[in-house]
């Protein structure tokens, strides 16, 4: 469904903002609970992401396979000194998408369900009486416009307008600037990658506190890297990497940046008629930089508050958009937290984590987390060695 004139005079009982992941699945999932739902997107803008999906996100949000441009069967870590270390899937596969098709079909099925789509791009948010006015600027003509609703959720990404108008303390999370520059994958020739296999370039010219990326789309590449570092040539780095990896010459098709929160905020809503969702409130993984099946669930749970505080009328319900997710994965973010904390601080420490990688106990328990998006808990011996492994190597007692 598109926007008529008519929605200025029509009170919804949720506007979210921002058309991404995040804000696509809060509002399917909103309008299929029968709520009348705004979804307004700033149209044209793509975010620089891998674009990996692991096998849950596919299995629990219904994604069709032909969004699903590659499918990984491995990954390769690689040093400061260049160690290779292979990290092969021995059940299932990680889904590539591209995000530009990936995100359309997501806020298409959301007004497929009955969500309304509206271009135009935020500006403020005021309060009327029983009512939260949501001000933004047509894409069209720039025609000053406003929307009403019951309540908000803010889903417009990392840096989120929404939130740093709206809930304290949203000013203060730090984040990584990512760019990713997407490429014609080349049909013949000596480049260094495999249609199969996502590249991970751990080394300090590439990326002095994050990770450089190179990962398959089928006919595309996504040749990436991050860092929070000011001063720090992203562009430089990818084209150091692609001139070492021989993809110097190969048609540059877009070239995308945007920064990536690197902790979830200590709260989401504002205690009465909003409540944030995806990048807007923080929820990228540590270390790894991953958000999509993070920001599908926060939608997800953003949409059940929203839901069950309409229902009630007690705004305290959408603290368990918060609530919820932290006990599902609060854990996995600390670890990976203390993860880039250590091991991400310079050169030595990166070798030593690529040494880590080669543990098949490592590997296995580390892909088993990902495609399941929980803590493997069933196999206390193998973590128990993975610990003796990992402090060895943080304190130089094992050779890298």
């Amino acid at each position: 469904m598109t926007m008529s004139l008519g929605v200025q005079s029509t009170v919804f009982d949720a506007i979210v903002i921002g058309g991404g992941p995040a804000g696509a699945t809060a509002a399917t999932e909103l309008a299929r609970r029968g709520r009348s739902v705004l979804l307004l997107d700033r149209a044209g803008r793509i975010k620089p992401c891998g674009g990996a999906v692991p096998p849950r996100l596919i299995r629990d949000f219904d994604i069709p396979d032909e969004l699903i441009v590659a499918r990984i069967a491995s990954a390769r870590v690689i040093s400061p000194q260049a160690r290779r270390v292979e990290m092969p899937i021995d059940d299932g596969f990680v889904g590539m998408v591209d995000r530009d098709v990936f995100d359309e079909w997501l806020r298409k099925r959301a007004a497929d369900a009955g969500a309304i789509r509206c271009e135009g791009t935020f500006e403020q948010i005021s309060e009327a009486s029983e009512a939260v006015v949501v001000h933004y600027r047509q894409k069209s003509d720039g025609a000053p416009m406003r929307a009403y609703a019951r309540l908000v959720i803010g889903a417009d990404g990392a840096k989120s307008a929404v939130a740093r108008q709206t809930v304290k303390g949203a000013d203060k999370i730090p984040y990584v600037f990512a760019y990713h520059e997407i490429v014609r994958t080349p049909l013949s020739g000596s480049a260094e990658f495999d249609g199969r296999r996502c590249d991970v370039y751990y080394r300090g010219s590439l990326s002095p506190d994050f990770y450089a990326w190179v990962f398959p789309h089928g006919d595309t590449l996504s040749i990436g890297t991050g860092s929070a570092v000011k001063g720090f040539s992203l562009r430089g780095a990818i084209r150091e990497l692609r001139l070492k990896i021989g993809l110097d010459e190969s048609e540059t098709l877009r070239r995308e940046g945007a920064p990536i929160p690197l902790r979830p905020m200590r709260r989401w809503d504002n205690g009465r008629n909003l409540v944030l969702a995806g990048d807007a409130a923080g929820i990228v993984a540590p270390a790894s930089g991953e958000g999509i099946y993070y920001a599908m669930l926060g939608g997800q749970l953003a949409a059940e508050a929203v839901d069950t505080c309409l229902a009630t009328g007690n705004p305290q319900a959408l603290k368990m958009a918060r609530k919820k997710f932290i006990r599902a994965h609060g854990r996995v973010f600390l670890i990976l937290g203390i993860m880039q904390y250590f091991w991400y601080k310079n050169d030595r420490r990166r070798e030593r984590f690529v040494s880590i990688c080669q543990d098949k106990d490592v590997q296995k328990l580390t892909w088993e987390a990902y495609m399941n998006k929980e803590l493997v808990r069933r196999k206390p011996v193998a973590h128990m060695r993975i610990f003796f492994k990992d402090l060895a190597q943080l304190l130089g007692l094992a050779s890298p």
